[in-house]
């Protein structure tokens, strides 16, 4: 495992994202249509939260309505993304290294990184990327 190789050879450069006004509704397609687990919510190009499919399973399991079938829409529709996404964020540029992601990612309670340059949402890397840049260093 080569010590200095940077986050930018792992991490995704073809990210799906939400807008900030896009809909809890539009988040739970995205994650479904793509199998994704983070969604990174920007305003322009610049990134100002981020979402993960368990943040919309934490608030789905909510016990408001006797209706089974519906209960998902009834769900998203008390909430706006604003309310659900995480905003204080840790972000990294492409030139930090894979070791530094996988400490910082290992301390914290979240799974997935945005990596920004010049406040532009440029890639994400998550710890599914970096358990297989592990498998491929065996």
């Amino acid at each position: 495992m080569k010590n200095r190789d940077l986050v930018s050879k792992i991490m995704a450069t073809n990210v799906v994202t939400l807008n900030i006004d896009d809909t809890l509704d539009k988040a739970g397609e995205l994650f479904e249509k793509h199998k994704i687990r983070h969604i990174p919510v920007v305003k322009g190009k610049e990134i100002v939260g981020m979402l993960s499919f368990t943040d919309l399973l934490r608030i789905s399991y909510a016990d408001v309505s006797d209706d089974e079938e519906n209960v998902e829409t009834f769900v998203y529709d008390m909430f706006t993304l604003k309310q659900v996404m995480a905003k204080n964020l840790y972000m990294v540029p492409p030139n930090a290294t894979i070791k530094d992601v996988a400490e910082l990612l290992s301390k914290k309670e979240f799974h997935a990184l945005p990596i920004v340059e010049d406040n532009e949402l440029v890639g994400i890397v998550t710890t599914t990327d970096l358990i297989n840049y592990l498998i491929e260093q065996l």
